[in-house]
């Protein structure tokens, strides 16, 4: 179990990290999330002892990570996917961190097959590409089989079926009672595999949750409709109380000519019944599901840190549904 305790961190006078309180807990995946910037990879590196917090502490197991004996079998950590040394072989560099901390040797060999790195273990680290770098960086974590996971951002630069292996690891670790710390600013990868969330703006936590209560809260649905008849339309949903008609902008592939509405508050049967009884043309009548990233942008967009401009005529789209998505 990890958990953190008011903690605090600042630097030259800047607050990175304001009284976060949260816990990772065993049997659990517990997705950190929050933009670039948040406070995410302070707070971990606070939890591990490779800062020192302002206030506030950070336990691992009860403990602090400094005053453990043995680190790499409570807690095993991927914060930099280049942290090996560049010229020393995947091979040599676990090695190493095995003989050091009193691991088997026979270790290595089993954490190398399992991150799939065995027909690169003697290319030297500098020639990996990042994705590699982070499989060797989750080989060194697991190394010790530890109880607690900290990942921050495993994901990057992995192809999907590194990303889904990544996926399919958490839950693995975590259907053992063993606790899982993951970090990522996609809010739609994490809902895949978290259990718990705890999303963090500008160094202050916005919200703890359970991922299906997140879904249970942003997860609503409309009824996109495409006709001709746009006035007919409206004109049928404005007496019918507890709906909401709301116009939005045709896709290319929507025919041209076609007025494209979002009905709230009513089921796709009786939507289809009503079009029926008043012979108005559809073109299109389907379901779609609200976006749990789009929910998760919205909770954290007053709280991004690097902030684009709009680019010279560009339109931004702020969709309030996704077609066709799996909310998990």
């Amino acid at each position: 179990m990890i958990e953190i305790e008011h903690l605090s961190k600042r630097f030259n006078g800047k607050m990175a990290v304001d009284d976060v309180t949260f816990t990772a807990a065993d049997g659990r995946v517990t997705g950190f999330l929050g933009p670039n910037g948040a406070g995410k990879s302070t707070t971990m590196r606070a939890a591990l002892g490779l800062i020192k917090p302002s206030g506030g502490r950070a336990l691992i197991d009860g403990q602090p990570f400094t005053s453990m004996r043995a680190p790499m079998s409570q807690v095993g950590a991927v914060l930099d996917a280049k942290s090996a040394h560049k010229g020393r072989s995947a091979y040599a560099h676990l090695l190493s961190l095995a003989l050091s901390n009193a691991i088997p040797k026979s270790r290595v060999d089993e954490v190398i097959d399992i991150t799939g790195i065995a027909n690169v273990k003697k290319r030297r680290a500098g020639a990996f590409s990042l994705g590699m770098g982070q499989r060797l960086s989750i080989a060194a974590a697991l190394l010790g089989d530890p109880h607690n996971l900290v990942l921050d951002e495993p994901i990057n630069g992995l192809d999907p079926e590194g990303v889904r292996w990544v996926r399919e690891l958490c839950r693995y670790y975590a259907s053992q009672g063993r606790a899982v710390l993951l970090s990522s600013h996609l809010m739609s990868e994490v809902a895949l595999t978290a259990d718990d969330l705890v999303i963090i703006g500008q160094g202050r936590v916005l919200e703890k949750t359970s991922v299906n209560a997140f879904i249970q809260e942003h997860s609503s649905s409309a009824i996109r409709v495409a006709t001709p008849d746009g006035e007919l339309l409206q004109r049928l949903f404005s007496s019918m109380q507890g709906t909401r008609v709301e116009p939005i902008a045709p896709t290319s592939v929507d025919p041209q000519g076609v007025h494209v509405f979002h009905i709230w508050g009513a089921t796709l049967e009786t939507v289809a019944r009503s079009f029926a009884q008043s012979n108005i043309a559809i073109y299109e009548l389907a379901t779609e599901h609200s976006s749990l990233e789009q929910a998760y942008m919205e909770l954290t967009h007053a709280h991004v840190e690097y902030a684009a401009q709009e680019l010279p005529g560009q339109q931004v789209a702020t969709p309030v549904a996704a077609r066709g998505e799996d909310v998990r």
